[in-house]
């Protein structure tokens, strides 16, 4: 924002003296403007003096007669009196006549407004509402901003005198600051945009000192943000790498195990078997004992003799 402040701030103010010297036709967007703009532009800019003065001389006799007069009593009182007038006129023609002068004072056909009337009434009314709905939106999205600062300026003050002013006495002023204040700025012109000038050129200075003073506390906390990531990023790898170095996980411990060659160390065995420690082998045949030994194992024994009674 800071860098778009001293180019926007001079092509606005350009954008207001183009606006002073003459009544646009469009808006910004490219809206064309309703009759009421250059009627309005024809009376504050004092085009035309005794129009513009009689203007403003109804409008504050208008203001005054509202505070004042009792306008509602005497337009009720009017009303009452008229229709009295009416009611007793009538009675007394068909009391004395035997016929009523207000009745046969009737016109054949009421009066009724044109529609060509009602046609050119609303569309004024259509213009005189897009006049001001207009007006407001140049205003909220800063078309000129010197209505714009204008416009928050009554605002503020009319919150601040609301609290002691009576509301005629506040339409009052703004009523004479609208016609005033541009009779005044015609009036001094000259001085007026070269104090302009002074200020715009002001407001850059002081946008170009605030972008300078950013820009230095920026590259300031970046370069004291990065001294302190470096020193944390170091003190990291300092208390998480280097304890991982000296300390082998298991698994770099089971590679090492199985990269270190295995050393065949003699092992305790039998001793050795010697011819001495066995029998010596028989030179006859055993079996035919064998035979003999189990012919006698299974051998029955032979029945005993009975003896003779």
């Amino acid at each position: 924002m800071a860098e778009s402040a001293p180019s926007d701030i001079p092509h606005t103010g350009d954008t207001d003296r183009r606006s002073t010297n003459g009544s646009p036709e469009k808006t910004a967007p490219g809206q064309p403007l309703t009759h009421y703009h250059s009627l309005v532009y024809s009376l504050l800019s004092w085009e035309r003096p005794q129009t513009t003065a009689a203007s403003y001389a109804s409008v504050v006799a208008m203001i005054i007669a509202g505070r004042y007069l009792p306008l509602l009593r005497w337009a009720l009182k009017l009303l009452y009196i008229s229709l009295g007038f009416t009611a007793i006129v009538e009675v007394s023609g068909r009391a004395i006549f035997g016929r009523g002068l207000m009745s046969n004072s009737r016109p054949r056909k009421y009066y009724t407004i044109p529609k060509d009337t009602v046609e050119s009434v609303l569309e004024d009314l259509e213009q005189l509402m897009d006049f001001f709905l207009i007006e407001f939106q140049r205003i909220l999205f800063v078309e000129n901003l010197s209505y714009t600062l204008a416009t928050f300026s009554a605002a503020l003050t009319s919150y601040w005198l609301v609290r002691f002013l009576p509301l005629w006495v506040l339409a009052l002023i703004g009523v004479t600051v609208a016609y005033l204040g541009p009779l005044f700025y015609l009036s001094n012109k000259e001085f007026i945009d070269e104090q302009i000038n002074v200020l715009q050129e002001m407001i850059n200075s002081h946008a170009r000192e605030v972008k300078e003073m950013a820009e230095a506390q920026t590259s300031q906390a970046t370069g004291i943000v990065k001294h302190y990531v470096g020193e944390y990023r170091a003190k990291a790898h300092e208390y998480v790498v280097t304890p991982l170095a000296h300390s082998a996980s298991p698994k770099q411990k089971q590679e090492h195990i199985l990269d270190t060659p295995v050393k065949a160390e003699p092992q305790p065995g039998p001793a050795a078997i010697e011819h001495p420690d066995f029998p010596a082998a028989p030179q006859t045949e055993l079996l035919p004992q064998f035979r003999e030994d189990t012919k006698e194992e299974h051998a029955e024994p032979a029945p005993e003799p009975v003896a003779a009674m």
